[in-house]
Parts: C-alpha cells; sequence; structure tokens
C-alpha cells in the first residue's frame, strides 16, 4: 500500500498505516443479509450507501477499519481522544523514552478570548502584544524542557521528570478506528467551534479517508455522493 501522509502544523502529521476495507465491503456486509455478494463496486452501491447512512443502518459503516500515525501536541490529544467509540490508541510513552528537545508546538500566531464564547478564540494578539506573548511563550517552553533534562541528568526517573513538560509538547499515537467513527471524528472536528489547530488534524484526517472509502464517507457526513 502506498503511504498516504500529510503534514500538519509546524511538527505534525497524519499518516495512514494500514486499512481494511473499501466502499465494497461496507455494501456486502450490508447484502450479506441476502445472501448476496459484489465483486465490483458500481452507482447502485454508492446508491445503497447513501441509503444506509440516510436511515442510520450504520453497522455495516463498522465492518471497515483505518489505522492512523498520528503526531500532535498533547492539548490536541486530549480533545482527540474523547473519541473512544470503534477508536482505539497507543501512545509513545514517556516512560519509556525521553523527550527531544525543541518537539513542542509554536503557534504562528496568538488568537484573543472570544468575548462571548467563552471557550474559543477571536481575531488576533498583534504588534508588541504578540511578540511578547510569543517570546513569553517560547520562555516557558524551552524552560521546562531544560528543567526536564536537568531532572534526567540528576537521575531522576522519566516517568515523574516528564511532569514539568508543557501542553503543546509534540506526541504520537497509533489510532485505529472504523469508517463510521472516522466520520463523526471528522463531523465534530472540522466544525467552526472546534479549536483551530484539531481541525487542521481533522481536515487531514478527512483527506486520507476520503482517498480509501470516497462514498462511504461523503455519505456518513451527509454529502452527495459521486
Amino acid at each position: 500500500m502506498a503511504q498516504i501522509e500529510f503534514s500538519v502544523l509546524d511538527r505534525g502529521f497524519v499518516r495512514l498505516i494500514d486499512h481494511m476495507g473499501s466502499d465494497l465491503s461496507v455494501v456486502n456486509a450490508a447484502r450479506v443479509s441476502f445472501g448476496k455478494r459484489k465483486e465490483v463496486f458500481d452507482d447502485a452501491d454508492a446508491k445503497l450507501i447513501d441509503y444506509l447512512a440516510r436511515h442510520d443502518h450504520t453497522s455495516p459503516f463498522r465492518h471497515t477499519a483505518l489505522t492512523f500515525h498520528v503526531k500532535a501536541p498533547i492539548f490536541v490529544f486530549r480533545q482527540w481522544m474523547k473519541h473512544r467509540i470503534a477508536s482505539e490508541f497507543n501512545e509513545i510513552s514517556g516512560r519509556y523514552v525521553e523527550f527531544p528537545e525543541d518537539e513542542f508546538f509554536i503557534p504562528g500566531s496568538f488568537r484573543r478570548q472570544a468575548k462571548v464564547n467563552k471557550q474559543g478564540s477571536e481575531g488576533v494578539v498583534d504588534g508588541p502584544e504578540g511578540e511578547q506573548a510569543r517570546e513569553l511563550f517560547l520562555g516557558a517552553c524551552r524552560n521546562a524542557v531544560k528543567q526536564y533534562k536537568a531532572m534526567i541528568a540528576l537521575g531522576v526517573c522519566r516517568e515523574q521528570a516528564r511532569c514539568v513538560l508543557p501542553l503543546g509538547l509534540y506526541s504520537e499515537v497509533y489510532w485505529t478506528v472504523s469508517l463510521q467513527a472516522a466520520a463523526h471524528f471528522i463531523r465534530l472536528r472540522t466544525d467552526s467551534h472546534a479549536q483551530w489547530e484539531i481541525q487542521q488534524y481533522a481536515r487531514a484526517v478527512r483527506q486520507v479517508v476520503e482517498s480509501v472509502f470516497p462514498a462511504g464517507l461523503k455519505a456518513l457526513l451527509g454529502e452527495d455522493t459521486p
């Protein structure tokens, strides 16, 4: 299988490692009720996939799987890992490996707190305030990593030393998910109310899923199938 990968943010990526099934797998899972099976996907199958999605007959979409290798900041994974149904994660462990220096997310700009939406942001902190915010951000992250390295040098175990590291630190996971669960993640995390950073990952995930399950994903997202 040719590797499919998209760069995200400044150091992250979304990479397809493996997958099981295709749009044809979805319709064959549905047609087994009638003892039928097809070998070639056609327009009738696209219509059946659309019918299944529109009428919430979703079990056939779960006879599929995608495994991703994702590198993202920890604060992004905190949101991502709320998606647990038909979804499994394995993450790099700070108990086993020592995190490298300068492996934290650096925003291209800093957003202002939204006045109405308490959990969201709007506009940009620019000018001298923006420069100061960047200096504070970099200083805090670099100091945290410096202290982390110093504690390890003193003989402190990795599992305790990692406690000082920032939420902007990059981590890596393997994420295995069904087509239905992937569509649910994409629908929620590409929404304008989601945090901007995870929106970028959700868009990359969508591009990967579309390359494997084009009809199934469009149907689950409520879009017209090809």
